[in-house]
């Protein structure tokens, strides 16, 4: 009984840190989730650990694959190179470094428009479309934690389950 309780401690701060990871892109995200709910589940062996690692693993899952699938549709759409937005990465991670907590996002920002900025030379074109990979980028998030906050929610009435009915 004690690994078990020690196992989901472990297994909440594993969820924990993977929902960050949502937001928070140099941390795991989803797929920490589904292994964090996979060790849970071997660590308690009930069917109701099972249970819990399918459905929440469905939805953390269906986060990243919504979060990839909603930002990718709307660069396309958009026309906005995948060179803008791995540029835009580089920046937020030296961003991360030289500015703390919002870093990242700042050097995100500014490096995706400096990117659409040299491709397109224009001001106004360059601002419209990082304005537009931005909040495909924020749709993608919000879609993913959304559905973590789901995987997590379902473990945590997987916890209750499992240990109200031993």
């Amino acid at each position: 009984m004690e690994s078990e309780i020690l196992m989901t401690i472990l297994t909440a701060v594993l969820i924990a840190v993977g929902t960050a990871g949502v937001v928070v892109p140099i941390l795991p995200g989803s797929i920490l989730i589904i292994g964090a709910l996979l060790l849970w589940a071997f660590s308690v062996g009930s069917p109701v650990g099972w249970v819990v690692f399918g459905v929440g693993s469905a939805f953390a899952l269906a986060g990243l694959v919504a979060g990839v699938v909603l930002t990718g549709r709307t660069l396309q759409r958009r026309r906005i190179p995948a060179r803008s937005i791995t540029i835009g990465l580089v920046a937020g991670v030296v961003g991360m470094f030289a500015i703390p907590v919002v870093g990242l996002f700042v050097g995100f920002a500014l490096g995706l428009f400096g990117s659409e900025y040299l491709r397109q030379r224009s001001f106004q074109p360059a601002l419209e479309s990082s304005v537009h990979a931005l909040k495909a980028a924020g749709l993608g998030i919000l879609a993913e934690l959304g559905l973590a906050f789901a995987a997590g929610s379902t473990w945590i009435v997987g916890v209750w389950i499992h240990f109200l009915t031993r």
